[in-house]
């Protein structure tokens, strides 16, 4: 795994703004009915004792070494104020309906640091009982101490009132970290699978990790959420965004190919359902828009889709030709409603498509059909463990790689490059397509106004 980007994890981090709200909240509430309606209220009240040694004069003054002999003391004092001699004394007295065991979980009894004073803190459901608990273990303490050491200087020093608010009111505390638990734990999750993810996420880690130059971008196609849902956006939309891509894509290839007459260029991807075929066709309507006799083949023998994108039958396409006479190559180019635009489809799915790709007829037909056509784009099938585009992109002129905005992994993108490499492929680059810009209106006109209407 690479280093992690912090700018690139952030903005990953937009894709859980839901999940964060949605966890916070449920956090939140369920903190907030725990503790306003399952939670009992507890209360503590609180006393303090003083206790020092008389010196043999009785003086009504105690000694520094009375104090420190008092302070010494302070820890068995408490031990004392805990004992089940007190308690079960405090429980007689009071008639608890409760034993030592239960009363010495509410209790503590700690000494001020630096004093010869005790600090004795008891909880209860009952806030008056609890007052009435503390003050009771002070006098009964303050009895058996009077017993064992003989030592009449010990007093209650403040008297343990009736608390008014629940110790364990902390319904602000509780939310703030519950929050905090929401925040943290949907942020790790994030991490976790930010720094598992294996997908290419940016442009320009392909062209730094890979080697591969960026050929064009292509926003995220949303016109199936509209009646249209035709993906054919180049014709019907020519001024959208995506087009834009389009054309922009078109642009840098024929840069790469300045100094040699491009003809023949292949779009492929690493796997399937990357947007290969998308790319293909409205790149082929791209070229046709600039007046150029430009064709379409589809080379995908396995799943290809162009006969859908623009609704021609498949009865007759590229695999029937290579198993016909190249001379009756006329009855398998279908003529379509866009100006300058002609299309091969796929034909008849056959069970042997990367044999009939590196047939001589094949190569044949590729040269026939160069002198037919201005450009031929050739819609391949995914190069993950298939050698169909492998073979084809050896006869191109160019090869382009599409590539899936967060999708496409890094192992399957080397490994489509490595592949192409070996057999010493053009590759003019990666498309990096659906690239998904939230901020952006991708069917915006720059003039206002539906093509449709012209």
């Amino acid at each position: 795994m690479e280093e992690i980007n912090i700018k690139d994890f952030f903005s990953y981090l937009k894709h859980y703004i839901l999940a964060f709200i949605i966890v916070g909240v449920l956090a939140i509430g369920g903190v907030a009915v725990y503790d306003t309606a399952i939670k009992k209220p507890v209360y503590q009240a609180q006393t303090t004792i003083v206790i020092a040694k008389a010196d043999s004069t009785n003086s009504a003054a105690a000694t520094l070494n009375d104090v420190n002999a008092s302070q010494k003391l302070a820890t068995t004092y408490g031990e004392i104020a805990k004992s089940e001699l007190v308690l079960n004394q405090v429980i007689k007295n009071l008639d608890l309906p409760m034993s030592v065991k239960d009363l010495s979980k509410n209790l503590t009894v700690k000494p001020v640091e630096d004093t010869s004073i005790l600090s004795v803190s008891v909880k209860s459901l009952n806030a008056w009982q609890a007052s009435e608990i503390a003050n009771e273990i002070a006098k009964v303490f303050s009895e058996e101490v009077a017993k064992i050491y003989k030592l009449e200087n010990v007093s209650q020093l403040s008297i343990a009132k009736v608390p008014e608010t629940p110790s364990n009111n902390t319904l602000t505390r509780d939310i703030i970290l519950a929050f905090a638990a929401s925040v943290v734990l949907v942020g790790g999750f994030a991490f976790l699978r930010f720094y598992l993810d294996d997908t290419v996420k940016h442009s320009d880690e392909v062209e730094k990790i890979y080697g591969l130059p960026m050929t064009g971008k292509i926003s995220k196609n949303d016109m199936k959420s509209k009646k249209d849902s035709s993906e054919l956006v180049t014709e019907k939309y020519p001024k959208a965004i995506v087009s834009e891509n389009i054309k922009s894509l078109r642009t840098n290839l024929q840069f790469t190919a300045i100094d040699k007459n491009l003809k023949t260029i292949l779009v492929t991807s690493t796997n399937a359902s990357e947007g290969k075929s998308f790319v293909s066709a409205n790149l082929a309507i791209s070229f046709a828009q600039t007046d150029k006799k430009v064709l379409l083949v589809d080379c995908d023998l396995r799943k290809g889709r162009v006969h859908r994108l623009f609704d021609i039958p498949n009865t007759d396409g590229l695999s029937n030709l290579l198993t016909d006479e190249l001379d009756n190559i006329g009855h398998y180019i279908h003529n379509t409603n866009i100006k300058n635009l002609d299309v091969i489809t796929c034909g008849t799915y056959p069970p042997n498509p990367s044999e009939l790709l590196a047939s001589r007829k094949n190569k044949k037909l590729l040269t026939s059909l160069r002198h037919r056509y201005d450009i031929i784009i050739f819609d391949g099938a995914p190069i993950g463990g298939l050698t169909d585009s492998v073979i084809l992109s050896n006869l191109m002129d160019e090869t382009i790689i599409v590539v899936k905005d967060g999708s496409t992994s890094r192992s399957d993108l080397m490994a489509a490059r490595n592949e192409l490499s070996k057999v010493g492929a053009k590759v003019a680059g990666v498309v990096f397509n659906m690239v998904n810009h939230r901020s952006s209106k991708y069917y915006n006109y720059y003039y206002g106004e539906d093509t449709k209407k012209k």
